[in-house]
């Protein structure tokens, strides 16, 4: 368990996880601009840690200026059918404050991040969403 939960744990892994899921490729100024809150130095950071566990791939075009792109290895796509069971159950919380236990155990048809169009990151569930920043 410690072992999955050091390949995943940071902030920002998470959130880039997502920007990649559906085969994308993205060039680390991409990556930059959808992620506004991350600075340069940790988005390098989390990035090198990712691809040295083997779920990012970095390809090095050597041009000027030079260009770097990142996608997901098949292993770093296979989590997202994981991703999406935890949304999905972080769906069935409760929200605070309303004191109905049964409908909070109602199954949300869940979000779908496998499939989703990398555009936008905001899932709409029956009375919930998601926003991943």
């Amino acid at each position: 368990v410690e072992n999955v939960l050091r390949i995943l744990e940071g902030r920002w892994k998470l959130v880039i996880l997502f920007h990649l899921f559906g085969g994308k490729v993205l060039r680390f100024s991409d990556l930059e601009r959808a992620i506004p809150a991350i600075s340069q130095k940790m988005l390098i950071q989390q990035l090198r840690q990712m691809e040295g566990d083997g779920i990012v791939r970095r390809l090095v075009h050597h041009q000027v200026p030079p260009k770097v792109e990142y996608r997901l290895t098949d292993w770093g796509q296979a989590l997202c059918p994981a991703l999406d069971a935890l949304l999905k159950w972080a769906a069935l919380r409760e929200p605070a404050g309303t004191g109905r236990g049964s409908s909070a155990r109602s199954t949300p048809q869940g979000p779908k991040w496998c499939l989703f169009s990398n555009r936008d990151l905001t899932i709409s569930n029956p009375g919930n969403a998601i926003e991943i920043p």
